[in-house]
């Protein structure tokens, strides 16, 4: 009888056991959505998640990549996904202004020193000047890049026809094939095809002062899942920066990079001259005033958003 009873506790002992672990090995799962698959700032969710970072927040990340960040930002507000990143900073406050359901939980990148512009390499075209009613790719009709070829256009003093063309890749196929005048990409994407000679670049995005500190994409999360799942969300804003510790600081993490995105390792390395760690701060957001500015003069916003309006679009709980 004490022989059964005493098994019977173990039983029962090793059943409570087992459902504690099960419970302590769950993850809270989360959707994620990010436009242009194979830059290094695209790149932060799916490597953390490999090396472990998210996994030890508490967290199982669906990552899916979308054509650009007005894709990414329809997904998040229809909540399709949790979470949206590199969404167009004009974009989301013109959203916001029109009462959808979406707010800025970070910053995606801040300057555009990561973007570059580029031509066939007989193209006739030699610099911006000689591009005056030329097309201009862009991924998504409202992103950051359809505001940046906005931009170099106001700044070269040329008339620029903006065309989306979606990913990297494709826009690179369309280049190539003169569906487009002008390519764009983020390095260090496609500087393997400047460095074969197949194309030839004509700009770059720092060259435009005016873009050189603004924030110029944003990680954002619909209002629902803001208010059911703020704690979540916070830890997901953790592993972000665990991860960007890693990718700045570990040598493999480059050769992650290089695999993950198919580029050459000698090309993957040069990733963080372009992209550097501060730019990708989540927690740093500057340059609103211009923003907001250049929002309604390209007719993104109607009207100027007062700084109570600001501080309810953009959100970021991390400090």
């Amino acid at each position: 009888m004490l022989q059964t009873a005493a098994f019977a506790r173990l039983v029962i002992g090793a059943m409570l056991a087992a459902g504690f672990a099960q419970v302590a090995g769950a993850e809270d799962a989360l959707k994620i959505a990010i436009g242009q698959r194979g830059g290094w700032e695209q790149c932060v969710s799916e490597l953390g998640q490999n090396a472990g970072f998210f996994k030890k927040r508490g967290l199982a990340l669906d990552v899916l990549y979308t054509q650009g960040s007005g894709e990414t930002l329809q997904s998040v507000i229809s909540a399709s996904v949790d979470i949206g990143i590199g969404v167009g900073t004009h974009a989301l406050l013109g959203a916001f202004a029109k009462g959808a359901p979406v707010r800025a939980i970070g910053s995606s990148f801040t300057s555009a020193d990561d973007q570059f512009y580029y031509v066939v390499a007989d193209s006739p075209i030699r610099t911006m000047k000689d591009a005056d009613g030329k097309t201009i790719a862009i991924s998504t009709t409202g992103s950051a890049s359809n505001i940046f070829a906005l931009a170099l256009a106001k700044h070269f003093g040329v008339a620029l026809k903006p065309q989306p063309t979606g990913a990297y890749a494709a826009t690179l196929t369309q280049t190539l094939t003169r569906q487009v005048d002008i390519g764009f990409s983020q390095a260090p994407f496609n500087l393997d095809a400047v460095a074969d000679g197949r194309i030839r670049i004509v700009a770059m995005g720092r060259e435009v002062p005016a873009l050189r500190r603004m924030t110029s994409r944003l990680i954002i999360a619909n209002t629902a899942i803001m208010a059911a799942r703020k704690p979540v969300l916070e830890r997901y804003m953790l592993g972000f920066v665990d991860t960007l510790d890693w990718l700045y600081s570990d040598p493999a993490a480059i050769k992650a990079y290089a695999a993950w995105s198919g580029l050459p390792e000698s090309v993957a390395r040069r990733a963080p001259e372009f992209l550097t760690k501060d730019n990708l701060d989540p927690r740093h957001i500057s340059g609103l005033d211009a923003i907001v500015e250049d929002a309604v003069t390209f007719k993104y916003l109607p009207a100027p958003l007062s700084e109570a309006q600001l501080k309810e679009a953009i959100q970021i709980p991390l400090k």
